[in-house]
């Protein structure tokens, strides 16, 4: 903002904005609303910006709730916005940028204004400040039966929906979303989860459900899409013979309202908006996923939800089923393309996981794609850095991981992409190594992170799951994966005798009540468990692959003495018959084959013996196979997700974290 910082204090003494606020009821023919929307402005990007100007509209906010009841003015306001979106799509069709200007400028106010309400005041009393009106002398009192509420709510989706994406309409659709994201903010102070209410009831049903598909579809192009703001000199550029108004417009921009050229023209942008270029598909985003994880009512589902979970492809050429009353078609192509782009943020990565798990066609879709490592790449990406991310964003990733893995044909074909360097993989150079591996070594290296750091069982519980619904596809494991595994158990084993020790010292010296055992008993179970489950997963992939992977066969020979410990343990002695199966075949025909082995001929020896070791010596267990299955109530998860990532990501948006009750402040 640089030199203007200082007149954002100075928005209380503008006299348009006294008058808006003050005592006085204004007509809405009264030629004060033409002056007081005729400023020039770029809506805030940067979070600075926007805590400042938020600063400075509380108080003007609040001496408005005062006087309002009386002078109706902020009704006025939405009146006035409300006339001029009906003209809006005939505007944008006559390139009319005063129109659009002057109707966002209005949208803009409104935003602002809205959002500090929304903190000071419950829905009830939102619905009565937009419910006063002018009285006329001597009327009765009574005013129209409108519901400006809905009204405003519904012209908000009418015009995503129906107003083309443009350089002169990219500011007006943003702050459409924008305040539909406000409006929703309501959440951000209750600790429970809302389930009904006013604005709820409004956007779930009545005008605004014969809306839901296109506006979903609406929200998804916009996420596709993935404009740019355009450069300020196309939000509004004043044309010579621009009459009255054009020149009152620049009158009002050289006073106060200039402010609000935040990172205007010629001057550099702020950094979160070189952090985030596209403020659009953002806000677009959150908005989806705000709209997707409101709760069922009781006698009907979230329509919005209903259309994110039966979307088509525009390939596909059956009939809409009439079962599915929101579905719609979109190009699955130009969607995926998007999410594997955008997997940098913690909102493509929900979203990622909303369509794999709720949209069955878009999950087939992404299945049978012969790119997957576009996709898949990103997310181990996020897995690799798993100390830089925030845990929610390492689960869905994790999720993701699971969900794919649940397809054999997925499991199967990972392994036969070949990746020729991997650069955000720093430990070892990768010349060349199957998605397989890499997926495989990303996640071990999660679990080893795990247990070191944070020790989550869930995290272990998903990582483990995703390589046991893998391990009997594992194909021409990478060497250095196949290390890994074996590596893995290692530390494991090691950490086993560790916290026995510990269990049988604390046993020993325990004299009266001692809490230490119990402990030390819960870690050992969680340890074993583990154990068991590498067990399965090494022995599933040698009773279903052995001749494929020679290297994990070469792993196991080289550290055959870590198994010895586990051979009589009542836990693993099922599991460990196969295990001591292969390792005393291979064994002897290494030792048949002489002494002081070249790795080459080692290696020899296990080609040739994986070919003659008879599949019947090897004892069948029942095939690992898990299903990610959400948890009961899933909205106390994922809406005080949504919600941290709107507070910590929505452009242009800023609250105080005080009297923020959904979540802490750490969660985001």
């Amino acid at each position: 903002m640089g030199a203007n910082t200082s007149h954002v204090s100075d928005l209380s003494d503008n006299p348009s904005l006294r008058a808006l606020v003050g005592t006085e009821s204004i007509s809405e023919n009264d030629p004060f609303w033409n002056q007081l929307i005729s400023f020039t402005f770029i809506s805030p990007t940067s979070s600075g910006d926007s805590k400042l100007l938020e600063e400075a509209v509380i108080p003007l906010a609040k001496i408005l709730i005062e006087n309002n009841p009386r002078t109706g003015n902020f009704g006025a306001l939405v009146r006035i916005f409300l006339g001029r979106t009906k003209e809006l799509k005939i505007s944008t069709e006559c390139q009319d940028q005063l129109f659009i200007w002057q109707a966002h400028n209005a949208l803009f106010m409104i935003r602002c204004l809205l959002k500090v309400f929304i903190r000071e005041m419950s829905e009830e009393e939102l619905h009565l400040q937009l419910s006063y009106q002018e009285r006329a002398p001597g009327s009765c009192g009574e005013t129209d039966s409108e519901d400006l509420l809905e009204e405003l709510l519904s012209n908000l989706i009418h015009l995503i929906v129906e107003v083309p994406l443009l350089d002169i309409t990219y500011s007006i659709l943003f702050e459409a979303v924008t305040t539909l994201l406000v409006f929703f903010s309501y959440q951000l102070f209750h600790k429970d989860i809302l389930r009904d209410g006013l604005i709820y009831q409004h956007i779930m049903k009545g005008r605004c459900l014969s809306l839901t598909s296109r506006l979903v579809k609406t929200l998804l192009y916009n996420f596709i899409r993935q404009e740019k703001c355009p450069p300020p000199t196309h939000i509004f550029e004043p044309k010579a013979e621009g009459g009255l108004l054009y020149g009152l417009a620049s009158g009002v921009a050289s006073g106060l309202w200039s402010v609000f050229t935040l990172g205007g023209a010629g001057s550099k942008a702020g950094i979160d908006q070189e952090h985030n270029p596209l403020p659009l598909s953002n806000q677009s985003l959150l908005l989806l996923l705000v709209l997707a994880n409101l709760t069922d009512g009781p006698d009907w589902p979230n329509p919005y939800r209903q259309a994110i979970t039966c979307f088509r492809n525009t390939q596909d050429t059956s009939s809409l089923s009439v079962e599915q009353p929101h579905t719609f078609q979109i190009n699955f192509n130009s969607l995926y393309t998007a999410l594997c782009e955008q997997q940098r943020s913690d909102q493509a990565t929900l979203l990622l996981y909303t369509l794999l798990h709720q949209n069955t066609n878009m999950r087939t879709y992404m299945l049978s794609r012969t790119d997957m490592d576009n996709l898949v790449l990103p997310i181990l990406e996020i897995l690799y850095h798993v100390e830089d991310r925030n845990s929610h964003h390492v689960y869905m990733a994790l999720i993701i991981l699971l969900i794919l893995t649940e397809d054999d044909a997925f499991n199967r074909s990972i392994h036969e992409v070949i990746l020729k360097n991997v650069p955000w993989y720093t430990e070892r150079t990768l010349t060349e190594i199957s998605l397989g591996s890499l997926l495989i070594l990303v996640v071990i290296r999660t679990i080893q992170f795990n247990m070191t750091r944070t020790r989550d069982k869930y995290l272990h519980t998903n990582c483990l799951a995703a390589l046991a619904n893998m391990s009997a596809q594992f194909r021409c494991l990478h060497q250095y994966a196949a290390q890994r595994i074996i590596s893995l158990f290692a530390l494991l084993s090691k950490k086993h005798n560790k916290v026995l020790e510990q269990a049988t010292q604390s046993l020993r010296g325990r004299q009266g009540d001692n809490t230490a055992l119990p402990d030390y008993a819960q870690d050992l179970n969680v340890i074993e468990e583990v154990i068991r489950m590498m067990l399965e997963i090494i022995n599933s992939c040698l009773s279903n692959s052995l001749h494929h992977n020679p290297n994990l066969v070469y792993a196991l020979l080289y550290k055959r003495e870590l198994f010895e410990q586990f051979r009589t343990h009542p836990s693993f002695q099922d599991i460990m018959q196969n295990l001591d199966t292969v390792i005393g075949f291979f064994s002897q025909r290494l030792e048949q084959a002489g002494s002081d082995l070249s790795v080459e001929r080692v290696q020899e020896v296990i080609m040739k013996g994986a070919q003659a070791l008879p599949t019947d010596r090897l004892k069948k267990f029942p095939e690992l196979k898990f299903k990610y299955v959400e948890e009961d109530q899933p909205e106390d998860f994922f809406i005080p997700y949504v919600w941290s990532l709107v507070f910590n990501s929505g452009v242009g948006l800023h609250w105080s974290p005080h009297g923020i009750e959904l979540f802490s402040m750490d969660s985001g």
